[in-house]
């Protein structure tokens, strides 16, 4: 999804290239407006924006105040110059910046639809390259990548903590690019996988993401990326530079940019690598001594997510963390681990099949010690069973046999049983997410009606509801079948109706009522969605009412 930004402090210029772009029908293309410069800083400090067209001469913020914060938040947003002036040195200070272009609004709609048309063809292309992997493989050797992933794993198994001074020597020695004495955050990714497949082909497709999200991340932070021991990515993340939010936070302002940045990178692990991701963004600053517990708390979190995850990108907030937040290990870990990582992250084929792999293993060829039999059994008893506990799962899926060997007639009906359970849980999954997503879409519904006059952007109600605006956009269209914007237009549409019909409003305060403060754009909006004015249909429905002359 492409997001483009109109900036014009003249509301007939603004409303007309959005309803001339509008209708192009470009598929994936969110169009948003601002009437002031300011409005625009407002959009992009709560969202990314892929390609602003703004007029250069505003109060207050002009176009080139606007430019400098762009590429200062969003170094890879495209942006557009519109102007009624021929103001020869601000277009010379204008195009000497990278993705920036010009042309004159006397030039009319068809130049502003083919000078967009080519910049998105640009940004498509950006994405489908390889350039920019190429460019990270050669910027990252294996051998660093390795020693980083061994050395960054042990941290988060709390492993060898050391002293303040060891770890900066340790950084120094390995070329980590982060500052052991400051806050980080962290950002804990999956590579989505079709098919089970190979596990060096499912390490490389994670390699393979971990050094392109170098490459964006490094647009703006300081950043090192690991493959965790679930085939997981993990980023630990500073920030560069001076780049604070409007209330001065530095990690506020990191905050915005991964959200926007992480968005970037799934459509170019699309399109480049052919994997679809997923990203969970740990938004709390945190202490390194901290970052154990911190990491399997985001685990544990990143399992609460709403619909199937599939491209998403969540931030959450993790509470107080200290140095007794630690990752807990747990019976036959190298057994387990490969298991272990499939079922948190609901990969429920590739889960049953490798279950019964390691039960054949041991079923076709039984060992001679029956005891290591039993020791496998209740390994992988003890984690579904650790699972349920930890999702509360107790009075859904009984689980009495799960710990009794002996209950089961056979070995193969043990471990039948097993796989059974596992079935289940990750159906009870499945039903929770489905119930989850649906329970917030009644909710986003629900607030729509009951404040129907307010700002309902689609970036206003991400933020209320603390998602990514791209992910609830889909996530609605998923579970609703029409866009949130259709259907913030409908119900708009029937409020206006009662409103017209009942009260005695005069129209222009209906037009109030349903978030519209121009009487002009409320009438457009009405006649378009009906085919009648507001005042024809308040009296075709007032002659429609037995009784009324």
């Amino acid at each position: 999804m492409r997001r483009l930004l109109i900036v014009d402090d003249e509301a007939i210029i603004t409303d007309g290239v959005a309803e001339v772009l509008g209708k192009l029908d470009i598929p994936g293309l969110e169009i948003c407006k601002a009437y002031s410069g300011s409005e625009a800083v407002e959009w992009l400090n709560h969202t990314r924006i892929d390609i602003v067209v703004s007029d250069i001469r505003m109060p207050e913020i002009d176009g080139l105040e606007l430019l400098d914060i762009i590429r200062r938040d969003w170094p890879r947003c495209r942006v557009i110059f519109m102007t009624g002036y021929h103001d020869f040195d601000a277009v010379y200070q204008a195009i000497q910046v990278w993705g920036v272009r010009y042309i004159l609004k006397t030039e009319g709609y068809a130049k502003v639809i083919a000078v967009l048309e080519e910049t998105l063809r640009e940004l498509d292309e950006a994405l489908q390259t390889d350039a920019l992997l190429q460019q990270a493989m050669e910027q990252r050797n294996t051998l660093e990548t390795l020693a980083h992933g061994d050395y960054f794993r042990h941290l988060l198994l709390g492993i060898g903590s050391g002293m303040p001074e060891n770890r900066e020597e340790d950084f120094r020695k390995l070329n980590v690019p982060l500052r052991w004495g400051q806050p980080i955050m962290v950002v804990l990714g999956s590579v989505l996988h079709a098919e089970p497949g190979s596990y060096v082909g499912r390490q490389e497709s994670a390699l393979a993401v971990k050094l392109l999200g170098d490459v964006y991340l490094r647009d703006r932070t300081s950043c090192v990326g690991v493959i965790d021991r679930f085939g997981d990515l993990l980023w630990m993340v500073q920030p560069s530079g001076e780049h604070a939010d409007a209330e001065g936070d530095v990690f506020g302002g990191v905050t915005r940019f991964l959200e926007g940045t992480l968005e970037l990178l799934q459509e170019a692990c699309m399109k480049s690598l052919g994997s679809e991701t997923s990203f969970t963004i740990c938004s709390t600053p945190i202490a390194w001594e901290t970052l154990p517990g911190a990491y399997d708390r985001l685990r544990q979190m990143q399992h609460h997510r709403v619909g199937d995850g599939t491209s998403m990108v969540l931030t959450v907030e993790v509470g107080p963390l200290d140095k007794s937040s630690q990752t807990h290990e747990r019976l036959s870990i190298e057994k387990l681990e490969p298991l272990a990582g499939l079922l948190e992250s609901g990969r429920g084929e590739a889960f049953i099949q490798l279950l019964r792999e390691s039960s054949e293993a041991v079923l076709v060829k039984p060992p001679p010690d029956a005891s290591q039999v039993i020791e496998i059994y209740y390994s992988i008893s003890l984690m579904l069973l650790s699972y349920i506990n930890r999702r509360q799962l107790g009075n859904q899926l009984p689980a009495a046999e799960l710990m009794s060997f002996e209950a089961h007639a056979s070995w193969q009906d043990a471990f039948d049983y097993l796989a059974r359970t596992a079935e289940q849980l990750f159906a009870l999954r499945r039903t929770s997410e489905n119930s989850r997503a649906e329970g917030v879409i009644q909710e986003i519904c629900g607030y729509i009606d009951a404040n129907i006059a307010e700002d309902l952007s689609m970036v206003r109600l991400a933020g209320r509801f603390h998602f990514n605006p791209v992910y609830l956009s889909r996530l609605f269209k998923q579970r609703r079948g029409q866009n949130l914007s259709d259907y913030i237009e409908e119900a708009r549409i029937r409020k206006a109706k009662a409103l017209l019909a009942e009260a005695e409003l005069r129209v222009h305060e209906v037009g109030m009522r349903v978030g519209y403060e121009s009487p002009h754009s409320f009438t457009r909006f009405f006649k378009k969605a009906t085919g009648v004015s507001p005042q024809e249909y308040r009296e075709f429905a007032r002659e429609s009412i037995p009784g009324n002359p």
